[in-house]
């Protein structure tokens, strides 16, 4: 495999698309956090960067090892997106309309749900691992590491935007966040169809 320019090019778009449900998953994290501090949006934003570059790499290990057990189980994927997904929003909405008389009343991100968002917002990213299955192992490393360097930027730009706009919103945000999850569950079910 030759790293040239279209190399770093094709995975720099990769990470792009890819990071596009994470930086929405992202928003609604902050959203519902509005006070969240630096240190828990790199480590959010980490945890999405960690998931989508490590899927395109078990999406690759799948393709040269057990391809016709993966071809079984993506047509699970958007139907997995869609139930995690929901459940986290759903939970965000509960506990925001629960909350709604207190200002103060904000639900944190713990660290299961945030394992389950990384998941539903990376488990497309397997079928990444056909895109890049001619690629040796180096180059699919590299490209999971930009994919994964890329991601991590666009939700760490997410989390900013949904704090700034959270902290204005005061109690609806969490009631917002509840439904943008919802509504990319839904987006990646019913875009499966197409």
């Amino acid at each position: 495999m030759k790293l040239d320019f279209m190399f770093f090019f094709n995975s720099l778009l990769l990470g792009v698309g890819l990071a596009m449900d994470a930086f929405s998953v992202s928003l609604a994290n902050g959203l519902n956090e509005p006070r969240m501090k630096i240190g828990k949006m790199c480590a959010i934003a980490g945890v999405f960067g960690i998931f989508q570059g490590l899927m395109p790499l078990i999406g690759w290990w799948c393709i040269h090892t057990v391809v016709q057990y993966f071809a079984a189980f993506e047509k699970l994927i958007p139907w997995i997106a869609l139930a995690l997904l929901s459940y986290i929003g759903i939970k965000m909405l509960l506990d925001s309309i629960h909350c709604s008389g207190s200002d103060n009343c904000c639900t944190e991100l713990c660290f299961t749900a945030l394992l389950i968002q990384g998941v539903a917002t990376s488990i497309d990213a397997l079928s990444v691992g056909f895109t890049i299955a001619h690629y040796d192992l180096s180059a699919a490393l590299l490209a999971s590491g930009l994919i994964a360097a890329v991601t991590f930027a666009i939700c760490l730009a997410g989390l900013f935007i949904g704090k700034t706009v959270g902290n204005k919103l005061a109690g609806k945000a969490g009631i917002l966040g509840g439904v943008i999850l919802i509504i990319i569950g839904l987006e990646i079910f019913i875009s499966s169809f197409f």
